[in-house]
């Protein structure tokens, strides 16, 4: 549900609490209701995510979903061009706005991947598109390995900011970058988060500084995010070394004909 139903139910419980007796304090309830509905802070009309072949599907669809309860906020996917893209998996979806056809976003992110991730970085047509929204944003954000497309084309130099754990340090000094082992970082207009799931938590931290903390626990409620993992994990601080170190040579494993060898090895 988007809040939006939310705001539409609360209007309609005032519309029949005007033919009660208690009228006064209907009206009252109403009004602490709405409160919580003030003007946006900072105006997100529209926010971009960025898709292309071999994206994290949770990295877009995560932020898609949280940044879908802001009201009057448009967010759509674009992609280098029209037409189906294939996630990781190979689940294609239909995306209607091609980069040529956007000049300006309020704000926007870029998903992370893998291997494919990493050729973006080369891309250089992606790159300067991304310079050029930049330029106008009021925000530019990543999620996991998105960090890397956003460190290739400059932005990040000298900021703070964080990605998915594999090679995280490496790849954003790499580009100038000031690695932070955090959940989402912040440094001005810039939002990077950790990897995949982290996406919906910075997500959510955009959502309290555009609309303040009584919608965000709104949104929250409408989403019923409530995170409760059987096990602790999801870390390198709270797995086992060797669990990391598999993890790894995994990662390693599949970016042996994509990434320099020397790279690998640090």
């Amino acid at each position: 549900m988007k809040l939006a139903f939310f705001c539409l139910f609360v209007c309609l419980l005032y519309a029949t609490a005007c033919n009660r007796s208690d009228q006064t304090e209907q009206k009252h309830s109403h009004a602490a209701m709405m409160k919580k509905m003030d003007e946006p802070k900072v105006s997100i009309q529209t926010v971009g995510i960025l898709l292309y072949d071999g994206y994290n599907t949770l990295d877009a669809v995560g932020p898609y979903q949280v940044l879908s309860e802001l009201m009057g906020t448009r967010v759509f996917f674009v992609a280098k061009q029209k037409g189906l893209v294939r996630n990781q998996g190979g689940v294609q979806i239909q995306v209607d706005t091609s980069m040529a056809e956007v000049k300006h976003l309020d704000m926007l992110v870029i998903p992370g991947g893998f291997k494919e991730t990493y050729l973006m970085t080369k891309d250089t047509s992606v790159l300067n598109w991304i310079r050029r929204i930049d330029r106008t944003s009021t925000y530019t954000a990543s999620v996991c390995t998105g960090a890397w497309v956003l460190g290739a084309t400059g932005l990040l130099q000298g900021k703070k900011a964080t990605t998915h754990w594999y090679r995280a340090k490496e790849m954003l000094e790499k580009y100038g970058a000031d690695f932070e082992p955090k959940r989402w970082v912040r440094d001005g207009k810039y939002w990077t988060s950790a990897g995949v799931t982290a996406g919906m938590d910075m997500s959510l931290a955009v959502v309290r500084e555009v609309r303040g903390e009584p919608y965000l626990k709104a949104a929250m409620l409408d989403l019923e995010y409530d995170p409760q993992p059987p096990v602790v994990g999801g870390s390198v601080a709270n797995t086992d070394p060797e669990t990391v170190e598999m993890m790894r040579q995994m990662y390693d494993f599949g970016l042996r004909d994509v990434m320099p060898a020397e790279q690998k090895q640090k």
